[in-house]
């Protein structure tokens, strides 16, 4: 008797298998249609399941489903750095000999023009020199001007002579005067100066620091680039700057210059912009946020929701006439809300956001309203009222 209730056992039990098979394997409710028995078994089911019923072994349910189109979104279509400002010209002006100031001929903060003296050194010496040459240029030159008279009593040489020493007592003037010039401290060019150095008094050398003049009619902004920008950007695009001291002003330039190479460690390459300062609102080593737009790359965009992974990477649901089918996409960007993805899919396409642990390949799915009603019902009753 043990044998046959094992035996029946075991029969009973490879029955109930073949019916849960036949009703939760895919293409099983086509096996019971074809044995004739499917209508029967799904009325009886639904029966049992009632109106909203969450399945059983009455005939299989669509899964339930939020779908989301798919949008776009842009990367790279906005560049953001840090730089730091410059001068369009700045020195550091020191004396071209050393000896001691006599005058300070301008104050800290004052607008300077090219060639305006800025200081005196003491200069009785040169002075003196210049003068004893002007002496002797005048001396030599008379002398000259009598030979010539009478050449014709002298000798060539004699005559040659005096020149030589006309032309040489110039040269001795321009070299007297060069040396007095060098006793006066000149601005290169003109600009702004600085807190100025020295006092009358001081012993300076040629070292010695006396004012630190800038141009800043043009502020320049160095800053560094991703190399992912490196073909976007070139000479006179625009750029926009905000000073970090004061985010609310916005300044407006363009890029000057691109530098040839990409820092091997950093991965980035520097780009020089430059702003117009006519109302010298700016400084130099100030620095600035830096903003620059570009055209940008264009990726399908799908909600955080609908990224699931498996062993062979990211994918989504997408819904494909009524059916969920993996598409494989591989992640380029997260944002808050969305992700930029690249694979095949277009703006429009539905993917599925919400009742994901239930699919399956080709499964057929019911897509309902984040509230739960099917999806279109809340339109037509707006429709209907």
């Amino acid at each position: 008797m043990r044998i046959y209730t094992q035996v029946l056992a075991s029969l009973a039990i490879l029955a109930v298998a073949a019916v849960a098979w036949l009703f939760l394997a895919p293409g099983g409710r086509d096996v019971l249609a074809k044995l004739g028995i499917g209508g029967a078994v799904t009325q009886s089911a639904s029966k049992a399941g009632g109106a909203g019923g969450g399945g059983g072994f009455g005939g299989r349910q669509k899964t339930r489903v939020v779908a989301e189109p798919v949008t776009t979104g842009v990367v790279n279509d906005v560049l953001e750095a840090i730089g730091d400002g410059e001068a369009v010209q700045t020195v550091t002006v020191l004396p071209q000999v050393a000896g001691t100031v006599t005058d300070v001929l301008i104050s800290s903060g004052d607008m300077v023009d090219k060639g305006q003296v800025i200081a005196r050194l003491d200069n009785r010496e040169e002075t003196v020199a210049r003068d004893q040459a002007k002496v002797a240029l005048e001396a030599a030159a008379r002398q000259s001007q009598i030979n010539q008279k009478i050449k014709s009593s002298i000798s060539e040489l004699s005559l040659y002579t005096s020149q030589i020493a006309e032309q040489t007592a110039e040269l001795e003037l321009q070299s007297a005067e060069l040396a007095l010039a060098k006793r006066d401290i000149i601005a290169p060019f003109a600009g702004i100066a600085g807190i100025l150095q020295i006092n009358a008094g001081d012993y300076v050398t040629t070292a010695s620091p006396i004012v630190t003049i800038d141009d800043r009619s043009t502020i320049l902004v160095d800053f560094s680039v991703p190399e992912r920008f490196a073909a976007a950007i070139q000479s006179g695009q625009a750029i926009e700057a905000r000073p970090v001291a004061t985010p609310n002003k916005l300044f407006k330039g363009e890029v000057e210059a691109v530098d040839n190479r990409i820092d091997e460690a950093s991965r980035t390459f520097t780009v020089r912009a430059k702003i117009d300062n006519a109302d010298d609102a700016l400084r130099a080593g100030m620095s600035f946020n830096v903003t620059m737009h570009f055209a940008g790359d264009t990726y399908p965009a799908v909600d955080s929701l609908a990224v699931q992974w498996d062993s062979q990477g990211s994918y989504v649901w997408q819904l494909v006439d009524g059916k969920a089918q993996k598409a494989r996409v591989s992640i380029i960007r997260r944002n808050p809300d969305l992700i930029l993805v690249d694979g095949d899919l277009k703006p429009g396409d539905q993917v599925i956001t919400e009742g994901l642990q239930r699919l399956r390949e080709g499964a057929e799915v019911d897509v309902v309203n984040q509230d739960g009603s099917k999806a279109g019902e809340q339109v037509s009753s707006r429709k209907a009222a």
